[in-house]
């Protein structure tokens, strides 16, 4: 175990964030900064294969902030030194063919070193993260993002028993299927049908291996969306949020209520950050396939995720 400062960004189809944190002597994590833009990079990566500019332009000025935090902490408190910096990109960056341009701006306009991790180790880092919260339990780990959604199953603390990364996300499934605003029955049907035919057979062997039931852990902005909608919170809390349990039952009512609107009356749902509102109804859905297919009646979200995962792993914590 290494104490120290730590700081971790993560750069995923939808949101890009970071998260600056201390590990003191006995392995605990103390929170110091914390940084989160939707940037889109995703945007049309599903159908290009490529990063667009305004995507890529959108991204690095966040990254730029977030690389201004931490030279300013270096600055402010040189008795903390930074012992570990991390950024990772996901789904969008994996899929692109253009990548190593964005890798190569983000050298140039940034304290960065920006690596483009495989899915198995996104899912890894996630377990990891999500799990440290829930300690001694069996739980299975839910994170969707924009263009991919991983599942991993296993004891906190442990090595993850299973973990698989999946080509499914909240911006995938709304650029392939929900074309109309708002969407259209037959859409929200096949979007529905592709999502459980990618993730059944998956679902399948959890149960034939013993891992189901198990405590569904749901970590990312779509989980979180989820809590914060259901309970109206207008300024977000992550106390407010953090461990709280939703149902399947609120599923399907999010996922009818937000369907039902269009997308600037969905911008104004009490909860929802409105540049999350044109993914927010696929994200519900994938969410609520899920759970439906672990055969679970609900998840508990929590904050701590790939973030806490990667500072864990730069730590020796895991």
């Amino acid at each position: 175990m290494r104490a120290g400062r730590y700081a971790a960004v993560d750069i995923g189809t939808v949101t890009c964030r970071l998260l600056i944190a201390d590990v003191d002597e006995t392995g605990q994590l103390s929170e110091v900064a914390r940084d989160m833009e939707i940037c889109n990079l995703g945007l049309d990566v599903d159908r290009t294969q490529l990063l667009q500019p305004e995507s890529i332009g959108r991204t690095v000025s966040a990254l730029e902030r977030f690389s201004d935090t931490v030279m300013s902490l270096r600055e402010t408190e040189p008795a903390r030194p930074f012992a570990g910096i991390r950024a990772v990109a996901t789904s969008a960056s994996r899929d692109a063919k253009n990548a190593a341009d964005f890798q190569a701006t983000v050298s140039e306009r940034t304290i960065f070193h920006l690596e483009v991790i495989p899915g198995s180790e996104e899912a890894a880092l996630s377990f990891a993260g999500a799990s440290s919260a829930f300690p001694g339990e069996d739980v299975v780990v839910v994170d969707v993002g924009g263009g991919s959604t991983e599942v991993v199953a296993g004891r906190s603390g442990s090595e993850p028993r299973i973990a698989r990364s999946f080509d499914v996300g909240c911006r995938r499934v709304t650029e392939r299927f929900l074309r109309h605003d708002p969407p259209q029955p037959d859409e929200l049907a096949q979007a529905r049908e592709w999502i459980a035919s990618v993730f059944g057979d998956y679902f399948v062997q959890l149960e034939d291996e013993g891992l189901l039931p198990a405590l569904i852990v749901a970590v990312a902005g779509t989980a979180t969306s989820a809590v914060t909608m259901r309970d109206r919170i207008e300024a977000y809390d992550p106390a407010l949020v953090h461990g709280v349990r939703v149902s399947v039952s609120d599923l399907r009512d999010l996922v009818r209520m937000l369907a039902a609107l269009p997308l600037e009356q969905r911008k104004k749902v009490v909860g929802l950050e409105p540049k999350r509102a044109p993914v927010i109804v696929a994200g519900m859905l994938i969410l609520q396939v899920v759970l439906e297919l672990a055969g679970a009646d609900s998840f508990v979200a929590s904050e701590r995720d790939i973030l806490h995962g990667l500072i864990a792993f730069e730590a020796n914590l895991a």
